[in-house]
């Protein structure tokens, strides 16, 4: 897709998270699914990728039909699953790449640092090339190294990407392999545990968001989180170690009522100073929270 004219097009330095896409098994349904949810318009990638995995998520092989999603014009996610004709049988999920500068010396850093390969470095057309692997834990992460798609464009505002979240059962493993895999630091905070990317702030600042720092300024914000790439979280009771996805939402409640009404199955609620968030199962099984954000009024 296009960017549009007049537009910066957002980038992500090596170590940021920097899209999300789900394995669907099919793919037309989901399609109608999140267009209905999110308001989202699709195209077919040209050529159709797959988004590699030895797990089941993707089919690696460039023969499986790949969709962007789009809002307003900006890429916001993407949709995968079996070519036509296909039979689809996968368990669907919610996938979180890591953008890099170069995907083989990240893939033997990552081993290195305890990683298992899933997928080895593969071109995704022009778009970039992409990799999958999992952490020791056993949670799978993607890579992309960029080529003509940098990541995901349409984020933060409604119906676009927020954050992606690592839920684990092991916090102090899942700190020490981040930290030595994309240099990633831990804050713990009193609601939370943020992580930073140190110089994304910078990146940002110099590129789609010159006011980023005075709109976080004084207490609208945590100290760093400007730097901000994602958050960790303990697994939930009965949960799996996993990558979590975030979209942010103009109304929780009309989101879940739309879900559901489309057989979602809303797994919870959950309102704090700062948010109102519901946990969805979509019709094939895929979970991600739509967020709305709503901060203090004084």
């Amino acid at each position: 897709m296009a960017q549009q004219s007049g537009m910066t097009r957002r980038t992500y330095p090596e170590g940021v998270p920097c899209w999300v896409d789900t394995w669907q098994p099919d793919v037309e349904a989901a399609m109608h699914f999140y267009g209905e949810v999110f308001g989202w318009d699709f195209e077919d990638a040209v050529p159709a990728v797959g988004t590699g995995s030895s797990t089941g998520t993707g089919t690696g092989t460039g023969t499986g039909r790949y969709v962007i999603a789009t809002l307003d014009g900006q890429e916001a996610a993407a949709i995968a699953g079996p070519g036509p004709g296909a039979a689809g049988s996968d368990a669907a999920a919610w996938n979180t790449y890591v953008s890099v500068d170069e995907a083989d010396a990240a893939v033997r850093r990552l081993l290195t640092a305890g990683a298992t390969l899933m997928s080895a470095p593969a071109d995704a057309g022009l778009g970039g090339v992409q990799a999958a692997l999992t952490d020791p834990e056993g949670v799978e992460f993607r890579l992309w190294q960029p080529g003509e798609r940098p990541g995901a464009q349409a984020v933060n505002g409604p119906s676009g990407w927020n954050f992606s979240d690592l839920h684990t059962a092991d916090p102090e493993a899942a700190i020490a392999f981040y930290t030595k895999a994309f240099g990633w630091q831990f804050d713990n905070l009193d609601f939370g545990v943020m992580i930073r990317r140190p110089g994304y702030g910078d990146h940002l600042e110099a590129t789609v968001d010159p006011n980023i720092r005075v709109r976080q300024s004084g207490d609208l914000a945590p100290r760093g989180f400007e730097d901000a790439v994602a958050w960790l979280a303990p697994v939930a009771p009965g949960e799996r170690p996993q990558w979590h996805v975030t979209f942010s939402v103009a109304d929780r409640d009309r989101t879940a009522e739309d879900a559901e009404r489309l057989g979602a199955v809303i797994l919870g609620h959950d309102d704090t100073e700062w948010t109102r968030t519901a946990l969805i199962r979509d019709p094939a099984g895929a979970v991600f929270t739509a967020s709305q954000f709503t901060p203090p009024t004084s």
